[in-house]
């Protein structure tokens, strides 16, 4: 998916644990996993808003996008048929 979430940098600098994060979001640390690993299908504007509160950061902080391709597969090679020169 070309929508990357970075809450991992975002906690890392906070010095905050998911945990935390969670508790202070007010949701499971069961859903903040599966937002932080990317594996979300969507997540709801009032969570993303408190999230952004209790980081004091902005949504384009937790989130970016990446065209498809550009992240390197295991193993550190670009994807078969990839423009890698």
């Amino acid at each position: 998916m070309p929508i990357v979430v970075d809450i991992d940098v975002m906690l890392a600098k906070r010095k905050m644990s998911v945990g935390e994060l969670a508790e202070r979001v007010g949701i499971t640390p069961a859903n903040l996993a599966v937002l932080k690993n990317g594996r979300a299908k969507a997540v709801r504007f009032t969570t993303l808003a408190a999230l952004c509160d209790v980081l004091d950061c902005q949504p384009g902080d937790l989130l970016r996008w990446e065209a498809e391709g550009t992240r390197p597969q295991a193993g550190g090679r670009p994807p078969a048929g990839g423009d890698a020169e």
